[in-house]
């Protein structure tokens, strides 16, 4: 991979040490874990925040800082329950550019996000077809779930195009499960553990166009949730498209509770949009 998308870095500061994603792709920051002088982390977020390559901040924060926070010009846009051993996590964000805070569909996913909360909350599971099988990937399979996304997205906010990075996510952190049509992967879904803290984010959720509307998608989340409770992960959330009615829906119906939108957060297909996040307490199946 010749295009650096992000950097994970550990900064250590003499009162704090905190896990940071530079996401160039994207043009944001965001802190995944921290501890010691909150003021003096965000002290160093504001230096950067020179940086313009950066125009969106987020910080996963727990609840007895938000109030250091707000001083500092963070605002809570979502959470997610139970993610750290048990304790809420609270997506806290800043911008430093108005194009990247404001969004031109918020009422519109507003009234998604509304028809489908109060919709039925049912799905009668069907079988898979006998052509049909599903299973967990493993790194073998990895130039055949770059080209499954390659396919489906134009852009996408992590390089899965790229069978190297695929591979290396398997290995890593990610379980993927996938649906075989005649010796081709026709739809995948990962699971993005964090073993630290006993929480997995579903993602990375693709079928190819000629093989939609089977329902295949909630199949391979379902799997996956069991994947995640065998390993006695029971944090179980998405950060979904909040245009896509389909796959907000397909998270409500298994279960899913809504906690809140990420204002212009990743690019995908052939833009930046916002994300909705969705969150299950795996424990209550």
């Amino acid at each position: 991979m010749n295009e650096v998308f992000y950097e994970n870095k550990v900064i250590t500061k003499r009162d704090f040490v905190a896990d940071i994603c530079f996401d160039y792709f994207n043009k944001r920051i965001r802190i995944d874990d921290y501890r010691g002088n909150v003021e003096s982390m965000l002290d160093y977020i504001n230096q950067v925040s020179t940086d313009k390559r950066f125009t969106k901040f987020i910080i996963k924060t727990r609840d007895e800082d938000y109030f250091t926070l707000q001083l500092h010009g963070f605002v809570k846009e979502a959470e997610v329950t139970n993610y750290f051993h048990g304790n809420n996590m609270s997506f806290y964000t800043k911008y430093n550019d108005n194009l990247r805070r404001n969004s031109d569909f918020w009422i519109e996913e507003d009234e998604i996000v509304q028809k489908i909360v109060l919709s039925a909350n049912k799905w009668n599971k069907p079988d898979l077809q006998d052509n049909y099988t599903m299973r967990i990937a493993t790194e073998k399979d990895a130039a055949a779930l770059a080209a499954l996304y390659k396919q489906v997205f134009q852009i996408y906010p992590t390089p899965l195009d790229q069978p190297e990075y695929v591979a290396k996510s398997i290995k890593e952190d990610t379980i993927f499960c996938v649906i075989i049509h005649n010796g081709q992967i026709v739809s995948a879904a990962g699971a993005e553990l964090n073993e630290r803290y006993y929480n997995a984010e579903l993602t990375n959720c693709a079928t190819l166009p000629t093989y939609r509307k089977h329902g295949w998608m909630k199949h391979l989340l379902l799997e996956l949730e069991s994947e995640l409770i065998k390993k006695s992960i029971y944090c179980s959330y998405t950060i979904a498209r909040s245009r896509s009615y389909g796959m907000n829906a397909a998270f409500h119906q298994l279960g899913y509770r809504y906690t809140g939108r990420l204002t212009n957060n990743c690019y995908i297909f052939d833009k930046i949009e916002d994300m909705n996040v969705w969150v299950k307490n795996l424990a209550d199946k």
